[in-house]
């Protein structure tokens, strides 16, 4: 596999195959390499990110926009199942690498390509980062609270569901060439990754001319699930929203008024009076403590949680059970606690058998496998092509 992209879409796609043994190849700018080696918090020179993002790869530098590297990326994917890329539209056209250039040296080949717009349409070339895919998909509009402006999670959620995206079509094209056909494009756009998880958005304005709007910690139209406040100060997520589960949610906490009451009975009744449920339930939890009111949602069977730091997650002992805090020794030799791998598969699970590269670690090697010999490394280097 071929990864031409670089920070957050592309890479993602191809470290989620990489864990689960594909053969990624990474395509980096000599010098400086994937800008993301720089992103957020760094040690020993290199971000920390970087670490999570690149493990299970090989690092290769390649100038892209001359000749030569040109040369060498088709016949890197000439030999390659798929090739992941998340330029501008266009760019890989520019560069003598495009579809019909690709496909024709390797008729099976998969190109995954995503972008802020898609390959097609009236924005397809517009620069376009998750934060932009986030607001166009409809996200941004319903994050926060209704008298305050839209917010965006503190993480890069538009490039991570368009890097899924693209690993769910590559392993559906994929499939499609291990039936004896050829291979196919997979055209990935990050406003429509985001928007593909809005559920019933669209639905419900054209069915009812409703616009959802913002609603803080709540879930409207689906009751009880919200955030209440314990007597130490703290918080926890209740979520009573099925009609068994609010029965033992309403005995749980002595409200069998609203228990017995035919109007509550089911989610839709249930909704009409959220505010007067939710008062039942804050006014329950704002006397206890947050284990406390933890323990008592366990016994009922209740699902309710508290919110998690990291400090949370690395000390929780079900992540450690599930293998979900792994500790590796990072490419710059330091001992670091990583993300672990999913899903869990029970017959070929993934694994992190190699740390993030250094920049163009695999060069060599890589380009003595294609053919090219000392002095042709030589003249590529001196020309800045690798």
């Amino acid at each position: 596999m071929l990864e031409l992209g670089s920070l957050i879409a592309g890479p993602f796609c191809g470290k989620t195959l990489a864990d689960f043994g594909a053969e990624v190849i990474k395509v980096e700018p000599p010098g400086e390499g994937d800008p993301l080696r720089r992103w957020r918090r760094m040690r020993n020179g290199v971000s920390l990110w970087w670490h999570v993002q690149s493990r299970n790869k090989k690092s290769i530098t390649l100038d892209l926009r001359q000749a030569d590297g040109q040369a060498i990326a088709r016949r890197l994917a000439r030999d390659c199942h798929i090739v992941i890329e998340n330029f501008r539209p266009g760019a890989l056209e520019k560069w003598n690498l495009g579809w019909d250039v690709l496909s024709h040296e390797n008729p099976k080949l998969i190109l995954v390509r995503i972008s802020g717009y898609g390959q097609t349409g009236p924005y397809r070339e517009r620069p376009g980062f998750a934060a932009i895919g986030e607001a166009m998909g409809g996200m941004r509009y319903v994050t926060g609270f209704p008298d305050r402006p839209p917010v965006r999670p503190n993480l890069s959620v538009g490039d991570t569901l368009a890097s899924l995206h693209g690993v769910i079509g590559a392993l559906l094209a994929l499939h499609h060439v291990q039936k004896g056909n050829k291979g196919q494009v997979i055209d990935v756009a990050l406003y429509e990754s985001v928007f593909n998880i809005t559920e019933s958005l669209l639905p419900e304005f054209d069915a009812q001319g409703v616009v959802r709007e913002r609603s803080g910690s709540t879930l409207p139209g689906i009751a009880p699930s919200n955030l209440y406040p314990c007597r130490d100060g703290a918080y926890v997520l209740i979520a009573g929203n099925a009609d068994p589960l609010f029965r033992r949610l309403m005995s749980a906490i002595g409200r069998n008024d609203l228990r017995d009451d035919p109007a509550l009975a089911k989610n839709d009744g249930r909704a009409a009076h959220m505010a007067r449920i939710d008062d039942a339930i804050a006014a329950w939890t704002s006397k206890l403590t947050q284990e406390e009111v933890l323990d008592l949602m366990e016994k009922a069977a209740v699902p309710a949680g508290r919110i998690y730091t990291a400090a949370d997650i690395a000390a929780d002992p079900h992540y450690a059970a599930r293998g979900m805090i792994q500790e590796v020794l990072a490419g710059d030799g330091e001992p670091l606690k990583v993300p672990g791998i999913i899903p869990k598969l029970s017959a070929t699970p993934g694994a992190i058998r190699s740390p993030a590269p250094n920049l163009g670690e695999h060069t060599e090697p890589i380009l003595r496998s294609i053919g090219l010999g000392p002095e042709d490394i030589s003249r590529l280097r001196e020309n800045n092509i690798i």
